[in-house]
């Protein structure tokens, strides 16, 4: 996954406006089927919900890392979503305002798993989220996370 494309503009909404999980997933998840990168927005959606059945996917400090391997998948993808009031992912210190949604192709290996590895060390740095808090262009979103995860 350290394709140049795991994570563009148009898979970034700094606006997320959902009142919970299954709103916030179902607004990234579409930017990925308007991006072609997804063909099955149910399928997909029905997928993420069985992985976060499994284990909650919020972490402390404000994250949310909804992700699944999914038949529904045509590339490896990553998209972005930063909510102002917060989104319950379950994280034990209160909701998720960065919030990123993994999509792996149903037979993409272990590709996901490196990109949850690459996340989780840079969101243990604080630098690394307020520059996601403060941005203001999506270009430049994805342009930092492409280069910090990719």
């Amino acid at each position: 996954m350290t394709t140049a494309d795991l994570i563009t503009a148009d898979l970034v909404d700094l606006g997320l406006d959902a009142a919970d999980k299954h709103s916030a997933t179902r607004a990234l998840a579409q930017r990925l089927v308007d991006a072609g990168r997804v063909t099955d927005l149910d399928l997909f959606l029905k997928d993420v919900a069985a992985r976060e059945e499994q284990m909650a996917t919020g972490l402390e400090g404000g994250i949310g890392i909804p992700h699944c391997r999914s038949a529904a998948v045509t590339t490896p993808t990553l998209a972005f979503g930063r909510s102002e009031t917060g989104v319950d992912f379950g994280a034990p210190d209160g909701p998720a305002k960065l919030i990123f949604l993994i999509a792996a192709p149903e037979g993409g290996g272990s590709d996901h798993l490196k990109v949850l590895a690459a996340l989780a060390r840079r969101l243990v740095r604080a630098e690394f989220k307020q520059t996601l808090l403060d941005a203001t262009d999506a270009d430049v979103v994805a342009d930092y996370i492409r280069q910090e995860v990719a």
